[in-house]
């Protein structure tokens, strides 16, 4: 208002001295006509001049007058505003000093020991400012706005206010602030929004694992009473969160309820998998369920659309297991039953006829496996090179993996193939274009593949897989062959191969390669090995595999054999089953001496799991086995590793061997409490 003022009085004034000017003018005309009225007009000029500069003097002073009245009115209601704050305020320094407060914060605060708290609330202000001030200068002065949320006794309180340094310590090169701060109560607010949250719908969908195995397995008189058993305890569990439970399809469930049950849901760690479960069928298979839920989306369409996507996750794990999709994050609960066998051979021959139009399609291809390659990896590469050339396109393997654990394979392959199969990253980069098509084996995540950038690249993609599903998959593929079920990558080339309208050839240092992918996924057809895995193996015998040679290429020398013995005699026994070991040097062949220190430790008695640490460089690796009875891959997924029940492996930056050991320690300990 001040400064309205001002600016009028300005402009009057500048108008008056323009008239002035004009009437001096004309004047000046008149006695350039008549020079006896020169005296008369220099006195009237005079008088205007005297006349103006008088109302001028009055004017102004009836200006600054309103303005000092107006001022201190302003003044006044702020003062009064303040004084009568309908919110509790507060003016205090940074160091606790209390400057002065209001009667409603005298008030509002009256049966609370708020000062401890205001301590608290005023040091969590003072490192905010210093925050915002450390990417500003230090001596500005200008005011500065602050807001929290802070819960005092129960109560939401939203705080808002400024600040303004105060003092400067010079010695110890440190500030004080003056703070102003209004505390507005936002409990009412807070209680509608979380009953508006707790109101929301959550859709979840429910799915019987092998419904066609027990079907097919118990007699038909019994059938409607097991599915009925099934079904009512499905419905007495969705019944617990008042939930509607629908039946879209004779082993698929739709179940709805409200968000304010999903925390119990939590709690309760899903008991609904362990209650099916424990359904006794004489004769049959283990029941087990897979259940998606999610709170994604802002229709139930939606809502929907992500459970399914929920579900593919969780069958794409093994099932019997749930999953919740909240916050735009994955939790899962279960996953402790054994992966069993259910492919069937027509889609094999769906994928296998797909894969060879996509091949026939594309100008070239490019295959690749995982960082840090093993034999299944390379083996599963070579049969899908093969496939390609087969088919007449050019091909190529990116791998830029070396040591002990494909040196001798690598040294067979170059002995007995002339062909240059191999390329690095960079040649495989500069080669793609919008006809290439990329195809990745023994890995479905995208963080993991030899090349990440090559898959943002390429404009087609295949996908073939047998890890369980992690939340970091391949998106985008336009053809995906992921089947949790098979005990490698090898074994699903080599059903491909069988399923291809042209008959494909292989030489023997592919047969022998995906032989080979195969015993390393299975142990020597010890672990996760169905009837599929010895067919597949079956049809590469046939083809001529020289199994001894294929033997020779696992063997250890004796210098790598005693440093896995030093590493099993230095285990540690953790929950009096779990062999938790490190492997001391640093080593570019450090996850394959874990890898196989891990099977060694499994191999003595009362040990049912064993976890090996390991030292590759930039990373820590982490090699898991289990027998089965403990879930190895739900333990290191929490380390960001994955794999499968019996066999993973994680990688963790940021840490030493001996932290990874005792964060391994504590997620082992974890995994018991929720399990």
């Amino acid at each position: 208002m001040q400064n309205t003022n001002k600016r009028t009085f300005e402009i009057l004034n500048s108008r008056t001295k323009i008239y002035l000017v004009i009437i001096a003018i004309l004047l000046i005309i008149i006695c350039c006509y008549q020079i006896v009225l020169i005296m008369p007009s220099v006195i009237f000029y005079g008088i205007i001049c005297f006349y103006t500069l008088w109302t001028s003097n009055k004017r102004k002073a009836e200006i600054s007058e309103h303005i000092q009245e107006l001022t201190i009115n302003v003044d006044s209601a702020a003062k009064n505003t303040l004084i009568n704050s309908p919110f509790p305020l507060i003016i205090m320094e940074t160091d606790g000093n209390i400057i002065w407060r209001s009667s409603k914060f005298v008030s509002e605060f009256a049966n609370i020991a708020i000062n401890e708290e205001l301590n608290e609330l005023i040091q969590e202000i003072k490192i905010d400012i210093e925050e915002l001030n450390s990417q500003e200068d230090i001596n500005k002065t200008k005011d500065k706005s602050i807001q929290k949320e802070e819960v005092i006794d129960g109560k939401n309180y939203k705080i808002i206010g400024e600040y303004i340094k105060s003092k400067q310590n010079e010695r110890k090169k440190t500030s004080e602030y003056m703070v102003m701060l209004y505390f507005i109560d936002d409990t009412e607010y807070v209680k509608a929004l979380r009953k508006y949250e707790e109101s929301q719908t959550c859709i979840g969908i429910i799915m019987i694992d092998n419904y066609d195995e027990i079907m097919q397995r118990i007699d038909a008189e019994l059938k409607p009473q097991i599915i009925a058993k099934i079904e009512k305890e499905i419905y007495n569990w969705a019944l617990e969160s008042n939930g509607v439970v629908i039946k879209s399809e004779r082993e698929k469930f739709v179940y709805i309820f409200e968000q304010r049950y999903l925390s119990k849901i939590k709690e309760n760690k899903f008991q609904i998998l362990d209650t099916v479960k424990d359904i006794n069928i004489d004769g049959a298979l283990q029941l087990t369920l897979s259940i998606a839920i999610s709170t994604q989306g802002a229709t139930q369409y939606e809502k929907y659309k992500s459970a399914l996507s929920g579900m593919d996750i969780a069958l794409g794990r093994g099932g019997d297991q749930a999953i919740i999709r909240e916050n735009g994050k994955y939790q899962f609960f279960g996953g402790r039953a054994q992966e069993l066998e259910k492919r069937t051979k027509v889609k094999a021959r769906i994928v296998a006829h797909a894969l060879e139009e996509l091949i026939l399609e594309a100008k070239d291809v490019i295959i690749m496996g995982h960082t840090n390659g093993d034999i299944d990896s390379i083996g599963s590469a070579l049969g899908i090179y093969r496939i390609a050339r087969c088919l007449g396109k050019e091909a190529k393997i990116i791998n830029e993996t070396v040591g002990i654990s494909l040196d001798s394979f690598m040294e067979s392959l170059k002995k007995e193939n002339d062909e240059e199969i191999f390329i690095t990253k960079q040649e495989a980069q500069d080669q793609i274009n919008q006809e290439t098509l990329v195809i990745v084996v023994d890995t479905h995540k995208r963080s993991y593949v030899e090349s990440p950038e090559l898959l943002e690249k390429a404009n087609k993609i295949v996908v073939i897989d047998h890890h369980r599903r992690s939340t970091d998959f391949i998106d985008n593929a336009t053809l995906t062959f992921h089947e949790v079920y098979a005990s490698s990558a090898a074994e699903l080339v080599t059903e491909l191969i069988q399923y291809l309208e042209k008959p494909i050839k292989l030489k023997t240092i592919e047969i022998e390669g995906l032989y080979a992918g195969i015993m390393t996924d299975t142990k020597n057809f010890t672990f996760k090995t169905g009837v599929r895995t010895f067919e597949a193996a079956a049809y590469l015998r046939k083809c001529g595999v020289d199994i001894i040679k294929v033997k020779k290429w696992f063997q250890t020398d004796l210098e790598n054999y005693n440093i896995i013995s030093d590493i099993v005699k230095k285990a540690e026994i953790v929950k009096n089953t779990i062999a938790v070991a490190i492997y001391e040097s640093e080593d570019k062949n450090s996850s394959i001496i874990c890898a196989k220190a891990a099977d060694e430790l499994l191999s003595i008695s009362q040990i049912t799991a064993s976890f090996v640490i390991g030292d590759i460089g930039d990373k820590v690796c982490i090699s898991g086995r289990s027998i089965g009875d403990i879930n190895v891959q739900v333990i290191l997924e929490k380390l960001g590793g994955g794999g499968h029940i019996t066999l993973a492996g994680a990688q963790v930056e940021g840490m030493n061997k001996e932290e990874v050991k005792q964060e391994l320690i504590k997620k082992i300990e974890e995994y018991f409490e929720e399990y």
